[in-house]
This record gives C-alpha cells, sequence and structure tokens, in this order.
C-alpha cells in the first residue's frame, strides 16, 4: 500500500476517534445524561476542536513514524503530542469562548485527552502488536517439534535456551522422564508425559520432529538403552554431552550435538587413580613419539592435566603436530611444550634428541598401524615398527629415562599379518631389554579406539555421506573397540603402575559386530539400512582377522588394583637373542631374495603368514 494512503487512512481514523473522545469525554462528565445545550454546543465546534488536535499530530510528526516497529520511544511521543493537541484546543476556547459563545466543562478536554491515549495510542501499538502476534503463531505451527529426554536441572535449562534461540526455529513441547514421580508436572510450562519407553508412541501423538536426550549425568548404558528406542521412531536424534564435558554446569544450545556412535559403543566413566598419576608425570619431562597421532595426541592432552615440567611432541608429520601444538598453547598458556620433527627410525637424530632433553618418561606412540598397506609394505613397517622401538629404547636405555612405555595393539597376539607382527616384536624387545636395564619399561595392549585416524567409523561416516554403500569385510566379524580418551587416560594409569617388564592389557568389553556398528551408524545417520544405504560385504583383507585377541595362551593373565588393567606374564626375555635376531631381519631386509614375512615368522612364533589363494 502506497505511504500516502496509509497516511490518509491513519488521519481518517485519528478524527474519528478525536471526535468520538470529546462525546465520550461529555457522557461521562454529566453521567450520561447530557444536556442539550451542551451536546448542540460541542456539535457546533467538533469540527474545530478535532481540525486542531490534526493539525498538531502532523506538526508533531505522528504520521512519520514506522508502527510497525513501535516501542516506548513512540508511546511516550503519542502522549506528548495529545497533550500539546489538547491544549490547543484549551488556548482555543480560552481566546474564542466570549466571540463563539463555548461553555463546555473544563473537565472534558482532561478527559477527552485521556481517552485519546487510549485510542490513539492503541491504534498503533496494536498495528504493531497484532501482526506479530499472528507472524509468532505462524512460525509457531511451522517449528520443529522437539522431545526433551530427562526432566532435570539441564532438560529444564535447555527448554528456555531452545526457546530464547528464535534462529532454532524449535520448540519444546513435551518432556520423558523415567522418574514416574515426575510425570504429569510441567517445566517452564511443558508437560512430562511419560517415560522413555513411551517415546514412539509419543512421537506419534504430538508429532515430534527431533528428540533431545539432555541427561549428561547418564551413564553409557542408560544412554544405549534409551538410544535403542528412539531409533524406533526414525526421528532425528541429539544429544547433550556429558556432565563432565558441560563446563561450568550450564546448558547451552551449542552443546547440543547429534548422537554419535561412540555415544553407544562407549562405556562407562572410567575412574582413574589420579593420584598415583599426578605422582608418576607432575614435575617431569615427559616425550610423546607419534605424538600428531590418535592415541599420541589424546595421551598429550591427558598429560597436560597432571603438570609436566615439559612436555616434548615427537612426530614425522609436521600437519598434524603443528595442530596439536597451537591446541595446547592455547588452551594451557605457561605450558612448557617443545614440538620436535623427526623420525624414530633416525637412530642417531633420536640420539640427540633423548641426550639434549633427558626426558624422564617416554610414551612411544609412533608407528605403521593400516594392516593392508603394511602387508604391501612389510619393510616399511619393520623399519618403522621394528628398528623405531629399537632405536627409541636403546636411547632411552642409554641416557638414563626413567620409564618407557609401548603403545602396543590386540593384532600383536598370535599375528596373521606383518603390522601385528611387528608389534609383536616390539613388545618383544621392550620386555627383553628391561631385564638389562636401569629403565622400567612396560607395554600396553588394546584393541580398536573409536575414531582413530584410518579406523572403520571414519570410513563408514564417509561412505554414507556419498550414499552408500558401507563395506564391511565379512558379515561375523567382529572387533574390540574403546574410546581414544579411555585409552589413553588407561595408559596413564598402567604407565604409572609399572615396575618394568609388564605387557598390560586393558579390558575392552565386548566384542561388537561391525555389522551391527554399520546398520547403527546408517540408523544415527538418518537413514535405513539396506534401504537408504547398502551394506556391501567385500571379503576379508590380505592378514586380517574375523577376531582379534587380547593375550597369548602362554601369558596368563593377573589382576592389577584397578579394575580395568590387567598384566600379562613375560615370555621372552633374552635380549642378547632378540638383538641376533633383529640383525639378521636386518640382513634379510637387505636381500631382495629374502621373504622378510618368512624371516619374521622365524622370530616371532606365533605369526602366521597369509597367503593369498
Amino acid at each position: 500500500m502506497p505511504r500516502q494512503l496509509k497516511i490518509l487512512i491513519l488521519i481518517i481514523m485519528d478524527t474519528l476517534l478525536l471526535g468520538f473522545s470529546f462525546f465520550a469525554a461529555l457522557a461521562l462528565r454529566f453521567d450520561y445524561i447530557i444536556p442539550q445545550i451542551s451536546m448542540d454546543m460541542l456539535i457546533k465546534n467538533i469540527g474545530i476542536f478535532v481540525g486542531i488536535e490534526i493539525l498538531v499530530f502532523v506538526l508533531g510528526r505522528m504520521y512519520h513514524s514506522l508502527w510497525r516497529y513501535a516501542s516506548i520511544t513512540e508511546l511516550v511521543q503519542i502522549i506528548l503530542t495529545i497533550a500539546f493537541a489538547n491544549a490547543a484546543v484549551v488556548a482555543y476556547v480560552y481566546f474564542t469562548a466570549d466571540i463563539f459563545n463555548i461553555n463546555l466543562p473544563r473537565s472534558i478536554y482532561v478527559i477527552s485527552g485521556i481517552i485519546d491515549i487510549f485510542l490513539v495510542g492503541g491504534v498503533r501499538i496494536a498495528y504493531r502488536v497484532i501482526p506479530a502476534k499472528f507472524r509468532k503463531y505462524q512460525s509457531y505451527k511451522t517449528k520443529k517439534r522437539v522431545l526433551i529426554v530427562g526432566a532435570g536441572d539441564a532438560g529444564a535449562m535447555l527448554t528456555k535456551e531452545i526457546n530464547n534461540h528464535t534462529d532454532l526455529n524449535s520448540k519444546v513441547v513435551a518432556f520423558v522422564d523415567d522418574d514416574i514421580r515426575k510425570k504429569g508436572l510441567r517445566i517452564n510450562g511443558i508437560p512430562v508425559v511419560g517415560g522413555s519407553q513411551d517415546i514412539p508412541k509419543l512421537v506419534k501423538k504430538y508429532q515430534i520432529d527431533e528428540i533431545v536426550i539432555a541427561i549428561p549425568s547418564a551413564g553409557k548404558t542408560q544412554i544405549q538403552n534409551i538410544v535403542a528406542v528412539c531409533k524406533k521412531t526414525k526421528v532425528k536424534l541429539k544429544i547433550l554431552p556429558g556432565i563432565f564435558e558441560i563446563i561450568g554446569g550450564k546448558v547451552k544450545v551449542s552443546q547440543i550435538r547429534d548422537v554419535q556412535i561412540e555415544d553407544l559403543l562407549g562405556r562407562e566413566q572410567i575412574k582413574l587413580d589420579t593420584d598415583e598419576i599426578r605422582e608418576f608425570l607432575k614435575y617431569k619431562t615427559v616425550m610423546v613419539t607419534g605424538a600428531g597421532g590418535s592415541i599420541g595426541s589424546e595421551l598429550c592432552r591427558q598429560i597436560v592435566l597432571y603438570q609436566p615440567s615439559k612436555l616434548i611432541l615427537l612426530d614425522i608429520y609436521e600437519n598434524s603436530v603443528y595442530d596439536l601444538e597451537h591446541e595446547l598453547r592455547s588452551r594451557y598458556e605457561d605450558l612448557n611444550l617443545k614440538v620436535i620433527i623427526g623420525s624414530v627410525r633416525d637412530r642417531d637424530r633420536i640420539d640427540e634428541i633423548i641426550g639434549e632433553y633427558k626426558p624422564d618418561v617416554i610414551f612411544h606412540a609412533a608407528a605403521h598401524k593400516h594392516v593392508p598397506l603394511m602387508e604391501a609394505n612389510p619393510n616399511e613397517a619393520i623399519k618403522n615398527n621394528v628398528f623405531g622401538t629399537l632405536n627409541m629404547a636403546q636411547m632411552a636405555n642409554k641416557h638414563g629415562v626413567s620409564k618407557f612405555v609401548l603403545i602396543s595393539t590386540d593384532k600383536a597376539v598370535n599375528p596373521t599379518n606383518i603390522m601385528g607382527a611387528t608389534k609383536r616384536l616390539c613388545e618383544m624387545i621392550v620386555q627383553s631389554i628391561d631385564r638389562t636395564s636401569e629403565t622400567e619399561f612396560a607395554a600396553v595392549r588394546f584393541g580398536n579406539v573409536l575414531g582413530s585416524n584410518g579406523s572403520v567409523i571414519p570410513l563408514f561416516k564417509k561412505q554414507i555421506a556419498q550414499g552408500g554403500p558401507v563395506t564391511i569385510t565379512h558379515e561375523d566379524i567382529i572387533r574390540y573397540f574403546m574410546s581414544i580418551p579411555e585409552a589413553s587416560q588407561l595408559v596413564l594409569q598402567a604407565g604409572a603402575m609399572a615396575k618394568g617388564g609388564e605387557i598390560f592389557i586393558l579390558d575392552m568389553g565386548e566384542p561388537v559386530k561391525i555389522v551391527d556398528l554399520a546398520r547403527d551408524l546408517i540408523k544415527l545417520s538418518g537413514f535405513e539400512p539396506d534401504i537408504d544405504i547398502a551394506i556391501k560385504v567385500t571379503g576379508l583383507r590380505p592378514g586380517e582377522k574375523l577376531y582379534e585377541e587380547l593375550l597369548l595362551d602362554e601369558e596368563g593373565i593377573s589382576d592389577t588394583v584397578h579394575d580395568k588393567i590387567f598384566v600379562g606374564k613375560p615370555i621372552f626375555t633374552d635380549y642378547s637373542k632378540i638383538l641376533e635376531h633383529l640383525n639378521s631381519l636386518d640382513e634379510a631386509m637387505k636381500n631382495k631374495n629374502v621373504d622378510v614375512k618368512e624371516k619374521m615368522s622365524e622370530i616371532v612364533h606365533t605369526y602366521k603368514v597369509y597367503r593369498e589363494v
């Protein structure tokens, strides 16, 4: 509508309202029994009165405001302008009363002014409020309908946050909570309508678009059970992080994230003997090799919590360790951090580094770990894993390092691939050198870590993002899984416990079928397995087992003071014999006519060389 037309309509409306207010004021003054003489006098002058007020409105720029955005400022402008308008009418009556014989009660000018404020001001405020309410109502109908699981403090805070963030275009319509005492209650005006087992029917009843799990204190088992119910609904599922991830106890919308496979595979929060770890690391110079890798970087994040005097990051790959350096420096301004680019293969370089910085503790995480790649490049696996570990162990011994912890793998147990065989030989190196050294050498053995570089979960996510298919090597293949933080924490705990010569074995929980993992990940991504995203079986890769083991038969197993850490007894401790084997292995690698895998099997007797049929 043209602006001039809007102004004309508003003037006509104001004219009618101002005229009405005078008659209303007169009626109120005489208690609705108006003398005819007063009525006739008002009718005779009403046009002049209204004309004066409209003129003041124009001069007061009452028709220049954008009333769609009216606020207190505009309301004050209305009151002042109406006051001036009525004053102008009173002035007119005062100076012309004798001329035009105007003899109306003076109170009607006050009463009409009050009525003007309500009528004229009310029209303008309504022009803003009514469309806004209508727009809000319209947007309310189109907002995502959210069901919150957990009618506690976190759920209540989350409701307020969602309501305050209109950009989310969401509204909380109901809560569910397994505490039956809360059913029927209201939180911030939102009803608690049932328990978690009722979620499928409540999703249909309330036309839910999104479910948010808001129980930061919940254990992994509880989360798993809730997610299992929610997966039946095919509704988008999100979650608040655990209580230890929420800083300051405040819940923010930004903390809501999609449910991840880690939430389903993870276990209950582990308990650490932090005093023992602090005594192990505080005021110590700590070196981490392979510091830019998945385990190495998380080890560094955990180590800095225990106030080392210096943390040394050693890695051959500069990009990942560069990112880690910036992360740690930004979070810990006082951290004494040294980043070194170098290879564990370079014996002289390792000698120089350890000799210069004299670390008290070394966590050796540098290794080639990809099974198929190492099967195709066995010499590289041996150079990096075996001789890299030998270099690190011997230089640690030479320079009097107090403790050396090797990061090993379940693939070292009865290996069927060269990567696993090299890691078993690494264990043999540190166990045997421990018998001849003042340095306490130990190894920590665990299975797959969730989300590590090159692991199955990032691969599945990438395949799902590309529309599939998700590839698995065998329908019956199973693996143990552990989160990266959990594995790193237990490595520190095992390191603190080590006295020398142990192979610590971490409790990996229950094994998981990879095909089930693939199906869960597809569902959590909002798709249906075998309908939206296909699952394709490609066959076992060279050197791959259907299942992994954590213990050699002859190692036995003993409990430790920590219920998630076990220790296997040493079964190979002849250091001189290891050195003989390594010398012959080095010669074999130089001879192109020798099969290094066969040579490895002579040293690592449990290694069964994979042969393609």
